[in-house]
C-alpha cells in the first residue's frame, strides 16, 4: 500500500498540469465568484422610463422609481418604440412607460393604464427590475387614491386602512440580507470542485490503460486493484481536501457568509463530498474504461450538476424524469446539508439521511471494480 501511494504522490507531482487543476483553478474559482458577487445584490440596474404626461404626478412617480436602489434610470426615451429598441439592444434590462393624459384621468376616477417591460432573458436582473417598477406603480396608485379621498373629505386614518388594509412584515430567514452571493457562492463553487475531482479522477486511473503502463500499476501495487485504486486515490484526497478546507475558510472566515448551524458538520460535509465524488468517478471508469468516453461523461454530467441539483431551479418542480437525475449527484447532498445546516440552522440529526446517501457513494465502485481490474491487465485503447 504504501508504495502504491508513493506512485501515486510521485504521479501528481511528476506533472505540473495536476497541481494547476487541483489546487490554482479551484482556488480561483472561488475567488472569482466571490469578487464577482461582492455586492451581494445586483444594484443600480440600467433602465427607463418613458413620461408620455409630462405633469407633476408623472415627475413625482419618475422620482420615486429613481430613489429605488435596484434602477438606474440611464435613459428618458419619448417613445415607447425607442425604449423598446434600446430594450432589444440589451442596453436596458427593462422600462418604465407613464400614458399621455395620467394624471387627468386619475384625478377624475378614469380608468388609466401604467405599463413596465422587462427582459427575463436575464433573470435577476430582470426580477429585479420588475420587482422596483411593481412597488413604483403600487405606490403610485396609492398616492392617487389618497389625494382623491382626502379631496372628498376622508379622514386619514380612515385613507390609512382603505389603502393599506393588512400591513406586512418580512423577516427573510437564514440569508436576512437577500445576498446572492451567500446562496449561489456556496453552491457553485462546490460544483465546480466536484467537475475537478470528476476529472483528475477519470484521467490518472483510464491513462494507464490508454498507455498501455496498467499492468506494471497492478504489479506495483501487488496485484490488488483495491491497493491500487488507493494509491491514486489517497493522494489526490489529501490535496482535495486541503483545498475543500480553504474553500470553507474564504466562504465563511474571509467573507463571513453565516453559518447558523455546526460549523464542523459543513467541515465533514466537505470531506465526505469529496470522497463521494472519487468515489463517483471511479465508478464510471469501472463502468466505462475509456479514456475519451469517461472524460465526456463525467465532463456532461459536471456541467449539469450546476443545473439539475437544484441551485437555479427547484428540483420538486422539474419533470419527474428529470429531478431524479439530482439524486445521482454527491453535489445535491452537499447541497442539501448547507441549506439545512448553514442556512437554516438544523441540527446534524436532520441531515443524516444526506450524510447516508453520500456515504453510500464510497461503496458504489466496490462492486464494478472486478472490470477495471481486468481491463487493466489486458489493456486496449480504443480511441
Amino acid at each position: 500500500m504504501r508504495k502504491a501511494i508513493t506512485d501515486g504522490f510521485r504521479q501528481l507531482v511528476s506533472r505540473p498540469i495536476y497541481i494547476l487543476l487541483m489546487v490554482v483553478v479551484p482556488l480561483f474559482g472561488a475567488w472569482f465568484f466571490l469578487d464577482l458577487m461582492e455586492e451581494g445584490l445586483p444594484l443600480q440596474l440600467p433602465t427607463a422610463i418613458v413620461d408620455l404626461d409630462h405633469t407633476s404626478t408623472s415627475r413625482r412617480t419618475a422620482r420615486n422609481l429613481a430613489a429605488s436602489e435596484l434602477v438606474d434610470i440611464t435613459y428618458r426615451p419619448e417613445s415607447y418604440h425607442e425604449a423598446m429598441k434600446l430594450l432589444q439592444q440589451g442596453k436596458i434590462y427593462g422600462f418604465f412607460m407613464i400614458p399621455a393624459d395620467f394624471e387627468r384621468k386619475a384625478v377624475s376616477g378614469k380608468e388609466t393604464t401604467i405599463t413596465y417591460y422587462v427582459n427575463l432573458a436575464y433573470y435577476v436582473p430582470g426580477s429585479l427590475s420588475f420587482k422596483s417598477f411593481k412597488t413604483t406603480a403600487v405606490t403610485t396608485q396609492g398616492s392617487i387614491m389618497m389625494t382623491s379621498l382626502v379631496s372628498a373629505g376622508v379622514g386619514e386614518q380612515l385613507i390609512q386602512n382603505m389603502v393599506q388594509p393588512v400591513v406586512t412584515q418580512s423577516h427573510p430567514y437564514g440569508n436576512p440580507w437577500m445576498n446572492y452571493s451567500i446562496y449561489l457562492s456556496n453552491s457553485f463553487v462546490p460544483c465546480l470542485l466536484q467537475l475537478i475531482i470528476f476529472q483528475i479522477t477519470a484521467f490518472s486511473f483510464l491513462q494507464e490503460i490508454k498507455r498501455g503502463t496498467s499492468v506494471l500499476w497492478l504489479k506495483n501495487a501487488g496485484g490488488s486493484i483495491v491497493k491500487a485504486c488507493m494509491g491514486k486515490l489517497i493522494p489526490q484526497y489529501i490535496i482535495f481536501a486541503t483545498v475543500g478546507m480553504a474553500i470553507l475558510s474564504m466562504l465563511y472566515g474571509f467573507s463571513h457568509f453565516p453559518v447558523n448551524g455546526s460549523m464542523p458538520g459543513m467541515v465533514a460535509a466537505m470531506l465526505l463530498f469529496i470522497a463521494a465524488s472519487q468515489a463517483f468517478a471511479l465508478f464510471i471508469c469501472c463502468v466505462i474504461p475509456n479514456l475519451r468516453f469517461a472524460l465526456s461523461i463525467l465532463s456532461l454530467v459536471g456541467i449539469l450538476s450546476f443545473s439539475i441539483a437544484g441551485f437555479s431551479f427547484p428540483v420538486e418542480q422539474m419533470y419527474g424524469a428529470i429531478g431524479i437525475f439530482a439524486y445521482l449527484l454527491p453535489i445535491r447532498y452537499y447541497f442539501l446539508i448547507y441549506i439545512n445546516t448553514a442556512l437554516n440552522g438544523y441540527e446534524l440529526f436532520f441531515c443524516r439521511w444526506d450524510f447516508v446517501a453520500m456515504i453510500a457513494f464510497l461503496l458504489l465502485p466496490l462492486s464494478m471494480l472486478w472490470k477495471l481490474k481486468r481491463y487493466s491487465l489486458n489493456p486496449v485503447y480504443i480511441p
